[in-house]
């Protein structure tokens, strides 16, 4: 009884602990810092880190998916800070880590706050039926179609039956895809200049990912895992 009292007040605590951060960082406007247009500003602060650099990357995207930050400048930013593979690494690691991260808080030390917090919301509820009807083939669904929002997705899976290493891997795999498309993009743009070929190739890569990924959406309707609402 004793034990269990202590686990809700450490719960608790990083629920209040999670809550004050996020109220923190929208106060001061630091979520509207990390943005496409301050791209370069963050280029500089992570690069300070020099050595260390990759291992604060990996830290933000931590802060990204704990405190509802976008994750797309996140990404971008990457290929300003590394060579394409490692961005790569780097992005597929941090944005895994941080999704792992969230899924654990939502389900161990904000599971009844984010239970009664989506428990009205029609939409959000889809992802917990979504895995009771068709188990971690609905994970593969929203990480690959953009129907509900990444951050929120990662505190509601804490809700459901899907294992930890489950999501960790599946989570990992499908996120894969686009974080190669959009790294080769950016950098295609960034490191690409007076090199056509190789601006031309990465650009080819990243077209060839966004056409196959926006076929899924409607592979995946057709097996009945995405119904209209």
């Amino acid at each position: 009884m004793k034990a269990n009292k202590n686990n809700r007040f450490k719960s608790l605590i990083i629920l209040v602990i999670l809550i004050v951060a996020i109220i923190f960082i929208r106060f001061l406007g630091l979520h509207e810092y990390i943005s496409i247009e301050n791209i370069e500003l963050l280029q500089d602060l992570v690069a300070d880190f020099g050595l260390l650099a990759p291992i604060a990357y990996i830290l933000l995207w931590l802060l990204v998916c704990l405190l509802f930050l976008p994750g797309l400048p996140v990404t971008i930013l990457s290929a300003f800070l590394f060579e394409p593979l490692q961005a790569i690494i780097y992005t597929s690691i941090g944005s895994t880590l941080g999704a792992t991260l969230a899924f654990v808080v939502g389900r161990y030390a904000a599971r009844d706050f984010v239970a009664n917090w989506i428990k009205d919301k029609k939409q959000l509820n889809k992802i917990d039926k979504g895995v009771k009807n068709h188990g971690w083939r609905m994970l593969i669904v929203t990480r690959m179609v953009p129907l509900f929002p990444f951050n929120l997705q990662n505190y509601i899976y804490g809700l459901t039956s899907i294992k930890l290493k489950t999501y960790m891997f599946l989570s990992w795999v499908c996120m894969l895809p686009a974080t190669i498309a959009y790294i080769l993009t950016a950098s295609s743009i960034y490191r690409g200049e007076g090199d056509l070929t190789q601006t031309f190739i990465y650009l080819g890569i990243a077209g060839l990912i966004f056409f196959i990924l926006s076929l899924i959406p409607k592979w995946f309707k057709s097996k009945g895992y995405i119904q209209d609402s």
